[in-house]
């Protein structure tokens, strides 16, 4: 019974995750339940599938009443992705599952270091819809990898939307949900014919994080950009290290898990620094040049 409640209550924060930030309902998912639910790794990467895919239609209602959607983009994305995704659930047949879950976890701090480092482009206008070329791409590649590793795909598309696209992270966010329902439900057609799922406690975790999705959706527009951005990317670590610590031996794992955190940080601090430099040297070259000018007149 504790299980049950505590595996409910996870279910929602993953909603108020993902209608809050538009990912990160795989991320909690997964962990939630393999190591609370008890479900091998695998059962519980399909139902993950069906959980998030269901939550994202829902947690996108709120986005699209505020228009923080942009359909064209969220529906080419997502066609895209669900090949991807599709072709890497067939793939996942034939990988270990520890090697699933150690993906897993290198993706999310790989992608918790680009939302850290990376700064919305100000004073440049952003296309209604991003370029279809541009598009498609992302949506094959980030479908597939998400796809073979059971995610719906919120913390690679929400970076995707607003650091490659230039979309603002409301929008990126909204928009992600489009995409995320799309490829989990294609991920999860093609685990099915592999793996069976526990369709009552699928259902009990479905519901609950719907409710925590629409509690998440109401927040969203009442956070600055900037800090839902770090907010996430933070979150994606915390998560990326407990998930590869889980991996590894305990040994090997206290070990791994603080440096896995001061490597992420020092990637982070290190890449805004060397962009806030290079934009210090920007500014300053046409003052020099006006400075030079004056003198010689």
């Amino acid at each position: 019974m504790t299980t049950l409640v505590l595996t409910l209550a996870g279910a929602v924060l993953i909603g108020a995750t993902l209608g809050l930030l538009g990912g990160g309902g795989s991320i909690l998912a997964v962990p939630l339940l393999v190591y609370v639910a008890d479900l091998p790794a695998k059962e519980a990467i399909t139902t993950s599938l069906l959980v998030v895919g269901v939550t994202s239609a829902v947690a996108v209602l709120p986005h699209a009443r505020a228009n923080r959607v942009r359909w064209r983009t969220g529906l080419i994305f997502g066609v895209a992705g669900m090949t991807g995704a599709y072709a890497g659930g067939r793939l996942a047949e034939f990988v270990p599952a520890g090697v699933l879950l150690t993906g897993f976890a290198l993706m999310m701090l790989a992608t918790a270091v680009a939302m850290l480092r990376g700064k919305p482009v100000e004073g440049h206008p952003v296309p209604h819809e991003l370029p279809m070329l541009r598009v498609v791409g992302d949506g094959v590649v980030v479908g597939l990898v998400t796809g073979l590793v059971g995610a719906g795909g919120g913390f690679l598309v929400v970076p995707a939307l607003a650091l490659l696209g230039g979309l603002p992270m409301p929008v990126a966010v909204g928009t992600s949900l489009v995409v995320i329902a799309m490829k989990s439900f294609a991920g999860l057609a093609g685990y099915l014919s592999s793996v069976q799922i526990h369709w009552g406690l699928a259902a009990g975790v479905t519901a609950a994080a719907v409710v925590g999705s629409l509690l998440g959706g109401r927040l969203a527009g009442r956070i600055p950009a900037d800090l839902l951005r770090r907010g996430f990317g933070w979150f994606v670590v915390v998560m990326g290290v407990f998930v590869l610590a889980q991996q590894l031996p305990p040994v090997w794992g206290l070990a791994v898990g603080p440096l896995a955190v001061a490597g992420t940080v020092t990637m982070a601090v290190w890449g805004r620094r060397r962009r806030g430099h290079s934009g210090q040297q920007r500014l300053g070259q046409p003052v020099r040049r006006h400075v030079r000018t004056g003198v010689e007149r």
